[in-house]
């Protein structure tokens, strides 16, 4: 089975809604991090620009992974400058540190 990572960058307020829309959708694991960075929003006020946002990972099957993003941006989205972007990208293979075998994407 194929399998992509959608990654995702969000405003920290939205992530708590996003966190609450991949579990009604069912995504059984996602990994989040705190970020600092800028792109198209940049907090002048900061001395470097920086701006604190959530990073979100989520490994999925390649059939499914549209649909977390639009998932993604149906709830983080404000319509404001600074919203965050949502990636997928391909993802060779997958291993289970327990077992020591490849995942199968509808196991993650």
């Amino acid at each position: 089975m194929e399998f992509n990572i959608v990654i995702a960058i969000v405003r920290l307020e939205a992530l708590e809604k996003v966190e609450a829309r991949m579990q009604e959708i069912g995504v059984r694991g996602i990994s989040v991090t705190k970020v600092k960075g800028y792109g198209e929003y940049k907090n002048f006020y900061s001395k470097d620009w920086m701006v604190s946002s959530a990073r979100i990972e989520i490994f999925a099957g390649k059939a499914r992974a549209r649909d977390i993003a639009a998932a993604i941006m149906e709830v983080a989205h404000s319509g404001l400058s600074g919203d965050g972007i949502v990636a997928i990208m391909p993802v060779e293979t997958v291993f289970r540190i327990r077992t020591r075998h490849t995942a199968a994407a509808d196991h993650l």
